[in-house]
């Protein structure tokens, strides 16, 4: 069992029951792309540890009773007087491709690093087998608080403990693309281990080959690389070895991608830890996504 603790933005998730519907029935539940890799490594098994801010109403309440029935920890979530959680409702359209809106402005996981308990919350995340944030954990920030968070994973490497990223880039919150791909790339001379998906980085980057996106990581310093390229698996580029096309099992007509990625990097994570290659490692995640794209919402019911 490994420790891991992950920082991000808890979201609750509107998600309509029917494709191409915009108003009509719909669940509400949890979501958030670090939490939904939170959510998937406990149910593999390991010991995972939330850092982040919700509010004092009855929601936040609800999100952190979510999390323990899940056996994530919510020791580490800070409680902000007045801000609540974020919102954010899916429409798919009939091949299951997934559309957001969201309401996030008074989130309080924007707001975490001004309150007087940050620092705190943040200590079990540099004792542990892993640190994982994402390109959305930094878009909800300040500028000044995306330095703090940088800083938080640099202590984690001088700590022996793995950093792993997912770049998931949302124009969302980022004031450009320059300040994006600036604040990404110091990650890069971070991170031990990047999850980045190709579409994002295509978006960000400039449109490559995954293969490419991979190289352009792999020479900021990261060791590995997995580069998620949706129905068509994933590449793979690790020590000194030549990129590695991970192909999926069986190409899959999606009913909702939503958190087809973050599962990935779940179950690829956790194979990682485990001890086993990258490329059977993201085989574990094609899998998990796999599954996940068969149901509505970002996290499927426990089998």
């Amino acid at each position: 069992m490994a420790r891991i603790s992950l920082f991000g933005e808890p979201l609750l998730e509107l998600a309509g029951t029917r494709a191409g519907t915009v108003l009509g029935p719909a669940m509400l539940g949890v979501a958030g792309d670090t939490l939904n890799t939170a959510v998937y490594l406990a149910r593999l098994g390991h010991e995972v540890n939330y850092v982040t801010a919700l509010g004092a109403d009855t929601y936040s309440d609800a999100l952190i009773e979510q999390l323990e029935a899940e056996g994530v920890s919510t020791a580490n979530i800070a409680r902000h007087p007045s801000r609540v959680p974020g919102l954010y409702a899916i429409r798919t359209d009939e091949n299951g491709e997934r559309y957001f809106t969201y309401w996030r402005d008074q989130s309080a996981a924007r707001d975490f690093f001004s309150l007087s308990d940050a620092g705190e919350k943040f200590a079990s995340a540099m004792d542990g087998d892993l640190f994982y944030f994402s390109g959305i954990s930094l878009a909800i920030l300040s500028t000044d608080h995306r330095s703090l968070l940088l800083n938080i994973a640099r202590q984690c490497i001088s700590r022996g403990v793995q950093v792993a990223f997912d770049g998931n880039y949302r124009p969302y919150g980022w004031q450009s693309k320059e300040a994006a791909r600036d604040c990404l790339n110091a990650v890069g001379g971070i991170a031990t281990v990047v999850l980045p998906t190709s579409e994002d980085d295509d978006k960000l980057f400039g449109e490559a080959p995954p293969m490419e996106h991979a190289r352009r990581w792999k020479a900021l310093g990261v060791d590995t690389v997995i580069v998620k390229n949706g129905p068509d698996g994933a590449w793979v580029l690790s020590g000194s070895n030549e990129p590695i096309h991970v192909p999926v099992d069986e190409v899959i007509q999606p009913i909702d991608t939503t958190g087809a990625g973050d599962s990935f990097n779940a179950a690829c994570l956790a194979g990682l830890l485990e001890g086993q290659s990258p490329a059977d490692a993201a085989v574990l995640g094609n899998r998990l996504a796999g599954q996940v794209i068969q149901h509505r919402g970002a996290l499927i019911p426990r089998q």
